[in-house]
């Protein structure tokens, strides 16, 4: 997902911070509310730091998440797992409203496929 920056749609940089046992991962997108590129890390959702240019705000979040990782190892806490290292089933239950459900189970019939695999689609899109 990106953002507009100016007049120009600007992408949003997703990329794994690569340290020596783990990998965590940071996107930067444009703020135009601050004026800035804003760089966040996915594992850490309070964690960020916004800057005049995108190197800038990488530079500056990587900073930042050692000194929090640094921390948190002084102090005996948990790093949390990068998401690619987690295990995922493949399997997650939503609840929706029922006159959704009726809606998106219509539509799958009329497309000759199940609420699976249309409600799949969906997400993957």
């Amino acid at each position: 997902m990106g953002a507009w920056c100016a007049d120009r749609w600007q992408p949003a940089l997703d990329e794994p911070i690569v340290g020596t046992s783990f990998s965590l991962h940071v996107r930067i997108t444009w703020s135009g509310e601050d004026d800035a590129y804003v760089a966040t890390v996915v594992e850490f959702p309070s964690l960020s730091w916004l800057d005049s240019d995108r190197e800038g705000a990488l530079h500056g979040v990587e900073a930042l998440l050692s000194s929090v990782l640094n921390d948190l190892r002084a102090n005996g806490e948990a790093v949390p797992p990068p998401l690619a290292d987690r295990s995922y089933s493949g399997r997650f239950q939503v609840r929706v409203p029922p006159e959704v459900h009726r809606r998106l189970v219509t539509e799958a019939a009329e497309q000759g496929v199940s609420l699976n695999r249309l409600v799949m689609s969906r997400l993957a899109s």
